[in-house]
């Protein structure tokens, strides 16, 4: 009788333990900026069209993956310095928009921030150019 009594409770002590749900990593905030890309992922931006166009029937994520690996191993370190520096770009902006982010201000607000900026940056020069045309007529 000890053994089913020490076997009962010992089966008790693992649902117990079992029951105990693990805790999550919690909820992820929407408005967190995505991380940047590394400079390999940015290569194999361009290296999946390349490959998709040179063999069209290949359905295979795969073997894209394994064929962007060798060939990113294969080029020399001149070649991926492109890549280093759009990575680098990407990074400095991702910095940007994260420090952004911690100080509490809305990410989009800032991009839009930003748009607006380039669109009348733009704006200025076509109308300077507006105006002189208009001068030309007269």
């Amino acid at each position: 009788m000890k053994g089913r009594t020490a076997k009962a409770s010992t089966s008790r002590n693992t649902d117990n333990k079992l029951a105990v749900k693990k805790k999550g990593k919690g909820e992820k905030d929407p408005n967190k900026p995505k991380r940047p890309p590394t400079a390999f992922f940015v290569f194999m931006e361009g290296f999946r069209k390349q490959y998709k166009e040179a063999h069209p029937k290949n359905k295979s994520v795969a073997v894209v993956g394994k064929a962007g690996g060798e060939k990113w191993k294969s080029l020399s370190d001149s070649e991926k310095a492109v890549f280093i520096a759009k990575a680098g770009k990407l990074k400095a902006e991702y910095q940007k928009k994260i420090d952004a982010y911690e100080k509490g201000q809305n990410v989009e607000e800032m991009e839009e921030e930003e748009s607006d900026k380039s669109k009348s940056e733009v704006n200025d020069g076509e109308d300077d150019d507006s105006e002189e045309e208009e001068e030309d007529d007269d």
